[in-house]
Protein backbone atom coordinates (compact mmCIF):
# COMPACT_ATOMS: atom_id res chain seq x y z
CA UNK A 1 0.00 0.00 0.00
CA UNK A 2 1.33 3.41 -0.94
CA UNK A 3 0.60 6.53 1.04
CA UNK A 4 0.07 9.74 -0.88
CA UNK A 5 -1.95 12.88 -0.28
CA UNK A 6 -5.14 14.40 -1.62
CA UNK A 7 -4.97 18.17 -1.12
CA UNK A 8 -2.57 17.60 1.76
CA UNK A 9 -4.62 14.88 3.47
CA UNK A 10 -3.25 11.31 3.59
CA UNK A 11 -4.85 8.70 1.31
CA UNK A 12 -3.83 5.14 0.48
CA UNK A 13 -3.66 3.04 -2.64
CA UNK A 14 -4.34 -0.66 -3.00
CA UNK A 15 -0.69 -1.55 -3.46
CA UNK A 16 2.52 -0.48 -5.13
CA UNK A 17 3.42 0.19 -8.73
CA UNK A 18 5.13 -2.64 -10.58
CA UNK A 19 8.84 -2.82 -9.83
CA UNK A 20 11.30 -1.51 -12.40
CA UNK A 21 12.87 -4.45 -14.25
CA UNK A 22 9.81 -6.73 -13.90
CA UNK A 23 7.27 -7.68 -16.54
CA UNK A 24 4.36 -5.24 -16.65
CA UNK A 25 1.08 -6.95 -15.73
CA UNK A 26 -1.10 -7.45 -18.80
CA UNK A 27 -4.54 -5.90 -18.88
CA UNK A 28 -7.50 -5.46 -21.17
CA UNK A 29 -9.24 -2.09 -20.93
CA UNK A 30 -11.99 -0.42 -22.96
CA UNK A 31 -11.23 2.03 -25.77
CA UNK A 32 -13.56 4.90 -26.62
CA UNK A 33 -15.09 2.82 -29.46
CA UNK A 34 -16.00 0.18 -26.80
CA UNK A 35 -13.45 -2.28 -28.18
CA UNK A 36 -10.72 -3.60 -25.92
CA UNK A 37 -6.98 -3.10 -25.95
CA UNK A 38 -4.50 -5.17 -23.99
CA UNK A 39 -0.92 -4.35 -23.15
CA UNK A 40 0.19 -7.59 -24.82
CA UNK A 41 -1.16 -6.24 -28.14
CA UNK A 42 1.45 -3.48 -27.93
CA UNK A 43 4.45 -5.81 -27.57
CA UNK A 44 7.31 -4.44 -29.65
CA UNK A 45 6.38 -0.84 -28.80
CA UNK A 46 7.44 1.41 -25.96
CA UNK A 47 4.35 2.26 -23.92
CA UNK A 48 3.67 5.13 -21.53
CA UNK A 49 0.79 4.43 -19.16
CA UNK A 50 -0.57 7.79 -18.00
CA UNK A 51 -2.90 6.69 -15.19
CA UNK A 52 -5.19 9.29 -13.61
CA UNK A 53 -8.46 9.72 -11.67
CA UNK A 54 -10.74 11.51 -14.18
CA UNK A 55 -10.62 13.64 -17.32
CA UNK A 56 -13.18 15.88 -15.61
CA UNK A 57 -10.41 17.43 -13.52
CA UNK A 58 -8.02 20.07 -14.78
CA UNK A 59 -4.80 18.25 -13.84
CA UNK A 60 -5.88 15.00 -15.50
CA UNK A 61 -6.95 16.82 -18.66
CA UNK A 62 -3.63 18.67 -18.68
CA UNK A 63 -1.64 15.41 -18.48
CA UNK A 64 -3.42 14.01 -21.53
CA UNK A 65 -2.91 17.26 -23.49
CA UNK A 66 0.79 17.40 -22.60
CA UNK A 67 1.46 13.75 -23.45
CA UNK A 68 -0.45 14.25 -26.70
CA UNK A 69 1.91 17.10 -27.65
CA UNK A 70 5.06 15.37 -26.41
CA UNK A 71 4.28 12.08 -28.13
CA UNK A 72 3.73 13.66 -31.55
CA UNK A 73 6.39 12.35 -33.85
CA UNK A 74 7.89 9.88 -31.38
CA UNK A 75 8.72 6.65 -33.17
CA UNK A 76 7.53 3.33 -31.77
CA UNK A 77 5.94 4.94 -28.69
CA UNK A 78 2.31 4.52 -27.67
CA UNK A 79 0.78 6.66 -24.93
CA UNK A 80 -2.21 5.27 -23.06
CA UNK A 81 -4.43 7.55 -20.96
CA UNK A 82 -6.08 5.31 -18.35
CA UNK A 83 -8.90 6.22 -15.97
CA UNK A 84 -12.27 4.90 -14.84
CA UNK A 85 -14.11 7.53 -16.88
CA UNK A 86 -16.59 5.99 -19.27
CA UNK A 87 -15.36 5.46 -22.84
CA UNK A 88 -17.94 8.02 -24.02
CA UNK A 89 -16.30 10.71 -21.87
CA UNK A 90 -12.89 9.73 -23.25
CA UNK A 91 -14.19 9.98 -26.82
CA UNK A 92 -15.83 13.35 -26.19
CA UNK A 93 -12.69 14.76 -24.55
CA UNK A 94 -10.35 13.56 -27.30
CA UNK A 95 -12.68 14.83 -30.02
CA UNK A 96 -13.11 18.25 -28.40
CA UNK A 97 -9.42 18.63 -27.55
CA UNK A 98 -7.99 17.22 -30.79
CA UNK A 99 -6.17 14.41 -28.99
CA UNK A 100 -4.69 12.11 -31.64
CA UNK A 101 -1.47 10.81 -30.05
CA UNK A 102 -2.97 9.24 -26.91
CA UNK A 103 -5.18 6.16 -26.77
CA UNK A 104 -7.62 6.57 -23.90
CA UNK A 105 -8.67 3.48 -22.00
CA UNK A 106 -11.37 2.99 -19.40
CA UNK A 107 -11.15 0.64 -16.45
CA UNK A 108 -14.90 0.75 -15.82
CA UNK A 109 -15.30 -2.98 -16.64
CA UNK A 110 -12.04 -4.14 -15.11
CA UNK A 111 -11.42 -4.63 -11.41
CA UNK A 112 -7.95 -6.14 -11.82
CA UNK A 113 -5.99 -3.29 -13.44
CA UNK A 114 -6.03 -1.06 -10.35
CA UNK A 115 -4.99 -3.95 -8.13
CA UNK A 116 -2.27 -5.21 -10.48
CA UNK A 117 -0.77 -1.73 -10.77
CA UNK A 118 -1.49 -0.76 -7.14
CA UNK A 119 -3.30 2.45 -8.15
CA UNK A 120 -6.81 2.00 -6.74
CA UNK A 121 -7.54 4.63 -4.11
CA UNK A 122 -8.87 2.64 -1.15
CA UNK A 123 -9.91 5.59 1.03
CA UNK A 124 -10.46 9.33 0.96
CA UNK A 125 -12.84 11.39 -1.17
CA UNK A 126 -11.71 9.79 -4.45
CA UNK A 127 -11.94 6.19 -3.18
CA UNK A 128 -12.51 3.84 -6.10
CA UNK A 129 -10.70 5.95 -8.71
CA UNK A 130 -7.10 5.49 -9.87
CA UNK A 131 -4.23 7.45 -8.34
CA UNK A 132 -2.10 9.56 -10.66
CA UNK A 133 0.85 7.49 -11.86
CA UNK A 134 3.15 6.91 -14.80
CA UNK A 135 4.47 3.52 -15.85
CA UNK A 136 6.78 3.17 -18.84
CA UNK A 137 7.11 -0.24 -20.47
CA UNK A 138 9.77 -1.14 -23.05
CA UNK A 139 9.36 -3.18 -26.23
CA UNK A 140 9.71 -6.47 -24.34
CA UNK A 141 7.01 -5.64 -21.79
CA UNK A 142 9.46 -4.77 -19.02
CA UNK A 143 8.82 -1.86 -16.67
CA UNK A 144 11.59 0.72 -17.13
CA UNK A 145 10.17 3.68 -15.18
CA UNK A 146 7.45 4.37 -12.62
CA UNK A 147 6.16 7.37 -10.74
CA UNK A 148 3.32 7.49 -8.26
CA UNK A 149 2.63 11.21 -7.99
CA UNK A 150 2.83 11.94 -4.24
CA UNK A 151 0.14 14.66 -4.21
CA UNK A 152 -3.09 14.00 -6.09
CA UNK A 153 -3.34 17.55 -7.46
CA UNK A 154 0.21 17.65 -8.90
CA UNK A 155 1.30 16.75 -12.42
CA UNK A 156 3.71 13.88 -13.12
CA UNK A 157 7.32 14.28 -14.22
CA UNK A 158 6.81 14.33 -17.99
CA UNK A 159 10.50 14.72 -18.78
CA UNK A 160 11.49 11.65 -16.77
CA UNK A 161 8.80 9.56 -18.48
CA UNK A 162 9.89 10.70 -21.94
CA UNK A 163 13.55 10.11 -21.09
CA UNK A 164 12.64 6.52 -20.19
CA UNK A 165 11.31 5.85 -23.71
CA UNK A 166 14.36 7.27 -25.51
Amino acid sequence: MAKITFKGNPVNTSGDLPVKGTKAPDFSLVKSDLGSLSLSELKGKKVILNIFPSLDTSVCATTVRKFNQMAAGMKNVTVLGISKDLPFAHGRFCSTEGITNVITLSGFRDREFGKAYGVDYIDGPVRGLYARAIVVVDETGTVVYTQLVPEHIHEPDYDAALKAVK
